[in-house]
């Protein structure tokens, strides 16, 4: 049996994006039950300037395997899924689609061709019970609920130091764009440590900077105090030797159909509570109150408030951060990604 897999790999470029990184964890665990010589994997990095490869490639996939597995971005889904779909009725293989993200219930709403054609496919994977629930209701019965993973180290509590002194440490460890919600934490620590005259926050920020925003962010930071940093990139499987020195990750995002964010899932193997924006699927992850703090979406002064909560009763988040770690085994591939093992290999 052969597994065809059809994702970003990034032709072995430097990529920390969330759709290339859960293309390569779904990749090696795969690889890991049945073999890496029983996987055969097609690049899709190129976008529209590859078409004609990506066409032979899939043709390729339906050729010679028996499951076929895609994991493309919004452009790549108008793509890969009707041509998928067409060509299937001829090679009547599985057909898998991995979602990266919350947005294809919204994106679907304005696109009912796409829906038929993703219809065709045996199993669609999503990861969460909202975007599950709401795809069921528009008609879609070939839902399967798979949470977002990674491969990572989770640190060992008693190893945890207690982080209660002041300036506390927050960061945030994700892709660097202004729907990310960068500028409100900015803003926020800035205006807490000129409210109180002292650095109660310090603010690093990590993550790749969208070349749109570039500009932009580097002026923002040059005009920040010294006690807000940009700290660069790191590679996903380093993230929780950083984070975990940290007091708390801030997620402030504005993209509110976020699906499980793999930043979160960093914070949580580190042991580091989240401080984050109540986007659509946020129940799915973060238990408010025992593994972070929510604060209503899109609401600057909710975070102000929230985060001059977290210096009055700095503990609160320190007594959290055993259950991050418990929380943190849920999102390990060999058991995150059962769901998807299951249906191709039998898994138990």
């Amino acid at each position: 049996m052969k597994v065809g897999i059809c994702g970003h790999y990034g032709m072995n470029k430097p990529f920390f994006d969330g759709q290339t990184v859960k293309t390569k964890i779904i990749t090696s665990q795969i690889e890991k039950e049945i073999g890496k010589e029983n996987v055969l994997c097609i690049d899709t990095y190129g976008g529209k300037k590859r078409l004609i490869l990506h066409l032979c490639g899939v043709v390729r996939l339906l050729k010679q395997c028996n499951h076929v597995i895609i994991l493309p971005a919004q452009n790549g889904l108008l793509f890969f899924a009707p041509v998928m779909a067409i060509l299937n009725l001829v090679f009547k293989k599985n057909l898998h689609y991995v979602v990266i993200g919350g947005w294809l219930p919204s994106y679907l709403k304005k696109r009912k061709w796409l829906q038929l054609a993703l219809k065709q496919f045996d199993y669609i994977y999503v990861e969460t019970c909202t975007m599950y629930k709401l795809l069921q209701r528009s008609g879609m019965d070939n839902i399967v609920l798979l949470p977002n993973s990674k491969q990572l180290k989770i640190v060992d509590f008693e190893n945890l130091s207690n982080r209660m002194k002041e300036p506390y440490s927050l960061c945030t460890f994700a892709r660097i764009t202004q729907q990310k919600g960068i500028e409100d934490i900015i803003r926020a620590v800035i205006e807490i440590n000129t409210k109180y005259n002292r650095t109660i926050f310090q603010l690093d920020n990590y993550g790749q900077i969208d070349s749109t925003y570039e500009c932009q962010f580097k002026e923002l930071i040059e005009q920040s105090p010294e006690y807000i940093r940009y700290c660069g990139v790191i590679a996903f499987d380093k993230s929780v030797d950083v984070l975990k020195k940290y007091y708390a990750l801030v997620f402030p995002t504005l993209f509110y159909t976020e699906g499980i964010p793999g930043t979160i899932i960093d914070a949580y193997a580190a042991g580091l509570p989240v401080v984050s924006s109540k986007w659509e699927s946020f129940a799915d992850i973060v238990d408010n109150g025992k593994t972070g703090i929510g604060y209503t979406f899109g609401n600057y002064e909710e975070l102000v408030f929230t985060l001059e909560e977290i210096c009055n009763d700095p503990e609160m988040l320190n007594n959290m951060r055993l259950n991050c770690i418990e929380k943190a085994k849920e999102y390990l591939p060999e058991k995150a990604l059962v769901p998807l093992l299951r249906k191709i290999i039998n898994v138990k």
